[in-house]
């Protein structure tokens, strides 16, 4: 592939290991938390008070009693029924625990919808690194029933785990207001164990608003045979979808997997909006069907590849935090590209163009209608009262022996 605008940021020589669902994520990240000596830096946008939650929150109860320095950040929207109990065990071992933008519900309903830390990072002493779209919840396994997520998230080592440890450490502690806490940068390690070569890019609210979808378009404007997109909501904007649309009509084979059982069923109707327009221009289209479709990937050619936390909807493109790590490898790209075929071929319908709807009257008037004000809502909601989110660190006993 042709190198894109981004490229001096690519880090070379990392390990990464594709990760599928809370049955292979859990153990090695819970195996990581175990194995730590000095840090574990742990972001996540849904921490419930189930056994996954529980057993995360005993191996970091554990990490911590034996010195290991330990600091988690949980989003105030999806985090937000979490127990007093459950939170002053942490703090009670030395965990320092924030929240990110906490906001009391209204007759049950929570209202910080907007610019929520929907990224999901784990980094443990700044050597290995979990980057992906799963929550540490029971709903990632299977055995929690037909409403259990299908997902990936990435384990690396390399050079790059130190772009995500630094950024990490950073970010939480940017509003620690009259906090000080001492911790240096690391530095790029010169241990190289694999040979992938990553890139590690987020999507915030600031200088770094746009930084995963330019990432996203350069791959797709330089694809020459094959684009797979694998993403849970799929509503982008139209430089998105021209850039899709035009490598279809170049020849590139593009795929899309979205989702058939759907845990929120409006995204869906507004992915199903954009399906005539891409499957016209030669867009082969899949909804997975066996379960809820949570994954956030996408393949691109020989080489390049993409997991992490950003849906490619309004809200994660434009108010959302994300995190995502891009990777040039071709092992990894082929493992990845087995796991969708695997999925399109045994749990997937596909979207024929004659059982799309017809064009009336209605559609013609209403499905514009509808795309752009999907597409203009994140301007209209910015002109609502905003607010400026915050992260609120939990008291914090004195530690406890073990």
């Amino acid at each position: 592939m042709r190198m894109t605008a981004s490229d001096r940021l690519w880090r070379p020589g990392n390990r990464v290991e594709l990760l599928e669902n809370g049955e292979a994520f859990f153990p090695r990240a819970f195996a990581a938390i175990a194995e730590a000596r000095h840090e574990i830096l742990l972001e996540t946008f849904i921490l419930f008070e189930d056994k996954v939650g529980n057993e995360l929150r005993r191996r970091i109860i554990d990490a911590s009693r034996r010195g290991v320095r330990v600091e988690m950040t949980v989003d105030g929207y999806g985090s937000y029924d979490l127990s007093e109990d459950f939170l002053s065990g942490l703090t009670a071992a030395g965990v320092k625990f924030r929240i990110f933008d906490p906001r009391p519900t209204l007759f049950g309903m929570r209202l910080n919808v907007f610019r929520r830390l929907h990224r999901k990072l784990l980094v443990v002493d700044g050597e290995r690194a979990f980057v992906g779209g799963i929550n540490y919840g029971c709903d990632h396994l299977e055995d929690a029933g037909p409403l259990s997520k299908q997902d990936y998230a990435l384990e690396v080592e390399g050079p790059v785990v130190a772009d995500i440890r630094n950024f990490v450490s950073t970010a939480m502690h940017a509003n620690d207001n009259g906090h000080s806490w001492s911790h240096p940068e690391v530095e790029l390690t010169a241990a190289m164990p694999g040979d992938a070569r990553a890139l590690f890019l987020v999507r915030d609210n600031g200088r770094h608003s746009t930084a995963i979808e330019h990432e996203y378009r350069a791959a797709i404007r330089a694809a020459r045979r094959e684009i797979v997109i694998a993403n849970a909501y799929f509503f982008p904007g139209y430089g998105f979808m021209r850039a899709l649309v035009d490598a279809a009509r170049r020849g590139v084979k593009v795929s899309l997997i979205g989702q058939g059982e759907p845990d929120m069923p409006f995204a869906q109707l507004a992915a199903r909006m954009l399906y005539p327009d891409l499957v016209a221009a030669g867009v082969t289209i899949y909804e997975y069907c066996r379960r809820p479709f949570h994954g956030k990937v996408a393949l691109i050619d020989d080489d390049w590849s993409t997991i992490g936390s950003s849906n490619l909807d309004p809200l994660s493109l434009s108010f959302n935090l994300e995190a995502n790590v891009f990777i040039r490898d071709r092992a990894f790209n082929q493992q990845l590209r087995r796991k969708l075929d695997g999925l399109r071929q045994r749990d997937c319908r596909r979207i024929e163009a004659r059982a799309l709807p017809r064009r009336s009257f209605w559609r013609t008037l209403v499905a514009p209608i509808f795309y752009h004000a999907q597409r203009r809502f994140p301007t209209w909601a910015g002109l609502l009262p905003a607010h400026t989110p915050k992260v609120v660190l939990v008291a914090t006993d004195e530690k406890q022996d073990p």
